[in-house]
């Protein structure tokens, strides 16, 4: 526990310490959302006591604070390992945290605002730097969460940023080494503290799925020693913020007004050495030591991860493969694998009205491309859109289903979403496989399981893409794949993409039988 001020006897209710003890030993185990919940409503009672000393308040903030680590660990973990969760779960899991890390960083904001009154004395000044730095760091943990619901960061996020970081300049200690929080892990910068923020902002998450956005935040706390912020444009810095108006930083396409408040950030050396991260993974299959990404060693994600983050590092914009035009019309989509199975079946059967299922949604397309669309969703959607889904889309002007994939999602102010979609293909084709019989699976021979096949009309050594059922046929070398008429002959080559409840596989057409 921490102890830098004095010990006397307290004369508020809030100021209890053994109180504040009996709730954390009455903490729920194996209820992570719970047990934040009742750690943020207690929060809650301090940060509305305006008589509570600096030094309780900040006593019993460390108490709470320690007590949520493995909770909050627990129910990032739980958030990330569910990607299609019923609205309730997600709902109560999103604001058991967001409301937590709101409480924790609007509770030693208030330190720092009672030493500005002139509380606390020398103890409170000498813990200036752990005040902000651990502010800071709970309102990263703020933009981090609504990130991973792809809504836009709350004002006040931006502004108490830019209010504590000003607060430090002045004081001078913004490179100062704090240990914002006992143990190697916990020490930093107030400098590093918001760069961290920043440059997670400035990494484009909208385009990554929630685990990617994890591995991404991992990654910056990683490189943020060599994150820079500074006054005037130098090497290294790719956007700016202004301090006066704060928001999420721009990037430095065109030179931003002039103003005393203007900051320029960027990775700095850092691009160079996730460049050479990137290399080490490529060459090693395995990740340095010192670097924590939660467990995952999934190769192929973390160096697409790696290569985006370099992209938005330098500076860079993706280059669109095909160039939009506006429009204003509606489509229908079906989440997931399964539902557009289902909905080819349907139109297998010559049946033309396919809204009745469901899961089937209807979205207003606002630009498209021969690639993909541009679209705002509704905000029933909520419940299952991310980065990474595959969905079918059918149109007002065509009727065949399209197979897309979600490749990025935002949400502004007012919850309306747009997301960005990738088309796969122009026309999605049902079609069965199958081991073949004597292949030597454990599987019974022959059970036919449905796929949708993105690829032309396949011919005898062509490639074809076809989307499955994750993991439906892991292991097996030669598949048949059923069509009309035709049997082929088919072996896997390669794994193009995994997503949450599919695989989209490269097969090579083998022989056919007619």
């Amino acid at each position: 526990m921490i102890t830098w001020f004095g010990r006397t006897k307290p004369e508020h209710p809030l100021a209890d310490t053994e109180k504040v003890e009996e709730l954390i030993a009455r903490l729920p185990a194996n209820d992570s959302a719970q047990a934040l919940g009742e750690i943020a409503g207690w929060l809650e009672l301090m940060n509305r006591a305006d008589d509570l000393k600096v030094e309780y308040r900040f006593k019993n903030l460390d108490l709470l604070d320690a007590a949520s680590r493995n909770h909050e660990r627990a129910l990032l973990l739980e958030y990330l390992a569910t990607p299609r969760q019923k609205k309730t779960h997600e709902h109560r899991l999103w604001t058991g945290a967001y409301g937590f890390w709101r409480e924790l960083g609007e509770g030693y904001h208030r330190c720092l605002r009672q030493y500005e009154k002139g509380a606390g004395g020398a103890a409170a000044k000498a813990s200036l730097p752990i005040f902000i730095g651990r502010a800071l760091r709970a309102l990263r943990q703020q933009l981090r969460w609504a990130l991973l619901r792809y809504e836009t960061a709350e004002t006040r996020v931006w502004s108490d940023l830019a209010i504590l970081y000003q607060f430090a300049e002045t004081k001078g200690f913004v490179d100062e080494a704090i240990a914002v929080y006992p143990g190697s892990s916990g020490s930093g910068t107030v400098k590093q503290e918001l760069l961290k923020a920043l440059m997670l902002s400035a990494s484009a998450t909208d385009s990554l799925p929630p685990v990617g956005q994890d591995i991404a935040a991992r990654i910056v706390a990683h490189f943020s020693k060599l994150f820079v912020i500074a006054k005037e444009p130098d090497e290294g810095v790719t956007h700016w913020i202004d301090l006066a108006a704060p928001k999420a930083p721009v990037r430095l396409v065109k030179n931003p007004p002039s103003s005393p408040t203007v900051r320029y950030i960027g990775a700095g050396s850092g691009l160079r050495e996730l460049e050479q991260l990137r290399a080490h993974i490529a060459y090693t299959r395995g990740l340095p030591e010192g670097l924590d990404l939660n467990g995952r060693l999934d190769d192929e994600l973390v160096l697409a991860l790696l290569k985006h983050l370099e992209q938005d590092w330098a500076g860079k914009t993706q280059a669109r493969r095909f160039e939009r035009r506006k429009v204003a019309t509606r489509v229908t989509v079906v989440p997931g694998l399964k539902e557009i199975i289902e909905a080819l079946e349907f139109a297998n059967n010559d049946s033309l009205d396919f809204t009745h299922q469901q899961a089937a949604e209807s979205w207003i397309v606002e630009d498209m491309s021969e690639g993909g669309y541009g679209a705002v969703i509704p905000s029933v959607a909520g419940d299952w859109v991310e980065v990474g889904s595959v969905i079918g889309v059918e149109g007002e002007t065509f009727r065949d289903w399209r197979v897309g994939v979600v490749r990025r999602v935002t949400r502004n102010e007012q919850q309306q979403q747009r997301v960005g979609v990738q088309l796969l293909t122009q026309t999605g084709t049902l079609i069965k496989l199958r081991r073949p019989v004597g292949s030597g699976s454990k599987a019974a021979p022959g059970a036919l399981q449905p796929a949708v096949l993105i690829s032309s009309k396949p011919e005898v050594q062509q490639e074809i893409d076809v989307v499955v059922k994750k993991g439906m046929f892991a292991g097996e070398e030669n598949i048949e794949m059923l069509l009309g008429d035709e049997t082929y002959l088919l072996r896997q080559q390669d794994t193009v993409e995994r997503g949450s409840d599919y695989d989209l596989v490269r097969l090579k057409v083998t022989r056919v039988f007619r």
